[in-house]
């Protein structure tokens, strides 16, 4: 894993863009989509952002836009390019078929990221946790 780190940190000298700690989001957010899918190898990057979404939403909430546009992150271009960078050091690999234009435009960060306006933080919240509309979490009454 020290490996891994001294590599984040090489990127990150090289491409002044984002900041170390949003690459080591990037794998996180990467083990997170492959475990929803079941899979342990390639994902798309349609696939990679959706789960870069929804784990940013998961593990920030409200804060998410904040965070990611911290760490230099405000399009979905900068995951795509951020992948190939991890790519070139060695970190990740690709297929032929894949390319930054799989990264372009996929959502737009103040639609993706303002999903706690009118309830859809709770519909969000049991769609990754795969609890019903009408449970309860347990051990929290909010009433």
């Amino acid at each position: 894993m020290d490996n891994f780190y001294k590599k984040i940190d090489e990127i990150a000298r090289k491409d002044l863009r984002y900041k170390s700690d949003a690459y080591e989001f990037l794998m996180r957010a990467l083990w997170f989509t492959q475990n929803r899918l079941k899979r342990h190898g390639h994902v798309s990057g349609k696939e990679l952002l959706m789960g870069i979404k929804d784990f940013a939403l998961e593990q920030y909430g409200p804060m998410a836009k904040t965070v990611l546009n911290h760490w230099g992150i405000k399009v979905t271009d900068d995951f795509g390019a951020m992948v190939f960078n991890m790519v070139e050091c060695g970190l990740l690999h690709k297929t032929k078929e894949d390319s930054l234009k799989d990264f372009k435009n996929v959502y737009d960060f103040n639609e993706a990221f303002e999903v706690f306006k009118n309830h859809a933080y709770e519909r969000l919240n049991n769609r990754i946790t795969g609890r019903k509309p009408a449970e309860k979490s347990p051990g929290k009454n909010l009433n």
